[in-house]
């Protein structure tokens, strides 16, 4: 293996440990808000699993959702924590990490799909562990203010990052 492809592909490792650690601190124990009776919870670490699918590509960005949200789930609300693994990495799907910038066009809807993903992702595990159909509702309304302040925050990090060309100059990505 060239000198150049191992450079690039521990600095794409430690990227995704930073970022998977991010994902657990954001969604575990920063704004970490209980929700219902349900053991779930409102955070923003899905932010940082948007910013991961912009800047890493989706193999790394699968790892950073999956790893992030599941230990996140292991600590504080296990129940969660298989299906939270399957939905984290689907809500990479819609996001690119192609391009100069953070914020394409592609990646400024890819919050709003990944909201529906997250939201239809955790009804269907909710009924599942529950079996109830009746809770669309509240299953619903806590994707949206999660997933509506993950996205949020998305924006303005992923703005600040690109003004400081952190893909350019940390990844030394250029296309």
């Amino acid at each position: 293996m060239a000198e150049n492809t191992v450079k690039t592909k521990t600095k794409l490792m430690a990227v995704t440990g930073l970022m998977t650690a991010m994902t657990v601190i954001f969604t575990a124990y920063i704004f970490h808000i209980p929700v219902g009776v349900n053991g779930g919870y409102v955070h923003f670490g899905d932010s940082v699993i948007y910013l991961a699918a912009a800047l890493l590509p989706t193999p790394y960005a699968f790892v950073v959702g999956a790893l992030g949200g599941g230990i996140a789930d292991l600590l504080t609300a296990p129940m969660w924590m298989l299906p939270t693994i399957i939905i984290k990495m689907l809500i990479v799907l819609p996001f690119s990490s192609k391009g100069r910038s953070l914020l394409s066009k592609r990646n400024m809807a890819a919050p709003i799909i990944s909201f529906f993903i997250s939201a239809t992702g955790y009804y269907i595990a909710e009924m599942i562990l529950f079996g109830t159909k009746t809770a669309i509702i509240s299953a619903f309304s806590g994707s949206l203010v999660q997933s509506g302040g993950s996205a949020l925050f998305f924006y303005i990090a992923a703005a600040a990052f690109d003004a400081a060309s952190v893909k350019r100059t940390v990844l030394k990505f250029t296309t």
